[in-house]
């Protein structure tokens, strides 16, 4: 095997690795509802996520996968060392934010990383800015989508069951929150995994690997889906407590409307081909049936201080990731010179 090869041997290893992240960081949003309500344990939601994450392959297509790969920087700047600069601006920023017990969005790290890199490469000229103001725009919609549509549906099973026995309706929605979790770890596959389908793709087409029209080749769909299933079975401990406590108490009914307002939120993202933040997505849903309550019921604070995490994602991102691409453009012309 070639060194060029092995680079980009590397270069799939780290993107992986990424999408690892991705589960590790976001698996509050799949579990989060479902452990605080105590539908299911840990370990059990865990598992139930992951399932789903991992067969999300076979009910989504790849347009998703598309902007992220040819859609956020020009397909004829990217390179290996963009790619390894945008990996590395986010997987620090999401270590850094899990650290911080922060549910930030592993979707805007990825795309802050690709923007950094190709900055520091090419300068503006490299941006498709059609695919990030689509981008900047779902930053804003996704959670008005994710507590809007989980407002309604809450309004809509409140009025329904107003008069009916509250132990019945804990119990029926305790299962109907299984269909619900595994709908949102659905759309969170569907979406998220496709992030890292897109960087690989597009650093197997720049490094001539690939060839014809852009295309997801099917092993880069399975090892993207397995690589976001086991992160998710890793668990973010950190995150769910923030999620699942933190924002507002949450019953199994709650949890239902969060969950499945959400995850019509990321099928309809999904079909769009739009990468959007599962975070962002859930945590709207959440306020969203906190509020139904009344508004005290959502701790504003924590709220306030997720917002704040999300606006400085991407330029954070960016930063880190302009930093990784020419910390490895010196180590490259080091070695090059060494030999």
């Amino acid at each position: 095997m070639s060194t060029f090869a092995i680079w980009i041997t590397l270069l799939v290893i780290l993107a992986l690795f990424f999408d690892f992240l991705n589960g590790f960081h976001d698996a509050a949003n799949s579990i989060a509802t479902v452990v605080a309500t105590r539908v299911l344990s840990p370990k059990i939601a865990v598992w139930w996520a992951a399932f789903f994450n991992f067969i999300a392959f076979l009910f989504f297509g790849t347009l998703v996968a598309s902007t992220i790969g040819k859609g956020i920087v020009d397909i004829n700047v990217v390179d290996s060392f963009i790619v390894c600069g945008a990996l590395i601006g986010a997987c620090v920023w999401n270590l850094i934010t899990w650290w911080l017990g922060l549910p930030t969005s592993s979707s805007h790290a990825l795309i802050g990383g690709l923007i950094g890199a190709a900055l520091v490469k090419a300068g503006p000229a490299a941006l498709v800015k059609a695919g990030i103001i689509k981008t900047i725009v779902f930053i804003v919609l996704s959670p008005v989508m994710g507590l809007v549509l989980s407002t309604g549906i809450g309004l809509i099973v409140f009025h329904v069951l107003q008069y009916k026995n509250p132990h019945k309706i804990d119990h029926f929605f305790r299962k109907g929150q299984l269909f619900s979790a595994a709908m949102y770890s659905l759309g969170h596959g569907g979406n998220d995994a496709q992030k890292t389908m897109g960087i690989i793709t597009g650093l197997m087409f720049s490094a001539g690997f690939l060839h014809g029209a852009f295309h997801v080749p099917f092993w880069v769909m399975v090892i993207c889906n397995g690589a976001i299933a086991l992160g998710t079975l890793s668990g973010g401990w950190r995150i769910v407590k923030t999620m699942g406590n933190k924002i507002t108490r949450l019953r199994p009914i709650d949890g239902f409307c969060a969950e499945a307002g959400s995850a019509i939120s990321l099928f309809f993202a999904s079909a769009l081909g739009v990468p959007v933040s599962t975070t962002h997505t859930i945590t709207g849903g959440i306020v969203g049936v906190g509020m139904l309550r009344r508004m005290s019921a959502v701790r504003w604070g924590v709220a306030s201080r997720i917002v704040w995490a999300w606006v400085f994602t991407i330029p954070a991102a960016a930063v880190i990731a302009g930093i990784g691409y020419y910390l490895v453009q010196i180590v490259h012309h080091n070695i090059i010179w060494l030999l």
